[in-house]
C-alpha cells in the first residue's frame, strides 16, 4: 500500500528534459532557450551547434535528452519533433565576497538556473 501513482502532467505526444542547478544566470540561458523555442528539434540542434554563446551545449544537451526520451520513453517520431516549451527558472544564488578599498567588501553574487525543455509530436502536415 503506497500513494497512487501520479497522473503523467504531459500529453501523450510530448517529453521533456530538466537541466538543473546550471552556473549560468536565468536571464543568459533565456537568451539560448528563446533561441530554439518553436523551432523543429533538427533546426533547433543546428542552432545550438553553431551558437557561439557559452550554454549552447549545455542546451543542446538537454534537447537531445528530450529527444531520447521521447523517442525511448514515449516512442514518438524523431523526425516529427518540435520544441514545444523551453523555459528557465531560478535556482539558488552563491554569495560571494570581495576585498575592497579602504576596508569595504563587495558582494558578489553566483546565480544558477534551471532549464525544462518540453518536445512534442507535430502532426500530419
Amino acid at each position: 500500500m503506497g500513494k497512487p501513482a501520479k497522473p503523467r502532467a504531459l500529453a501523450d505526444s510530448e517529453a521533456k528534459s530538466v537541466l538543473r542547478n546550471v552556473r549560468i544566470s536565468p536571464q543568459k540561458l533565456n537568451l539560448v532557450a528563446e533561441m530554439i523555442r518553436g523551432m523543429d528539434a533538427n533546426k533547433a540542434i543546428a542552432a545550438l551547434t553553431f551558437s557561439r554563446r557559452r550554454i549552447a551545449g549545455d542546451v543542446k544537451k538537454a534537447l537531445h535528452s528530450a529527444i531520447a526520451n521521447a523517442e525511448n520513453n514515449h516512442s514518438l517520431d524523431v523526425d516529427r519533433l518540435y520544441v514545444k516549451e523551453a523555459y528557465v527558472g531560478k535556482a539558488l544564488v552563491m554569495k560571494r565576497f570581495k576585498a575592497r578599498a579602504r576596508g569595504r567588501g563587495a558582494r558578489i553574487l553566483k546565480p544558477f538556473s534551471h532549464l525544462t525543455i518540453v518536445v512534442g509530436e507535430r502532426g500530419e502536415r
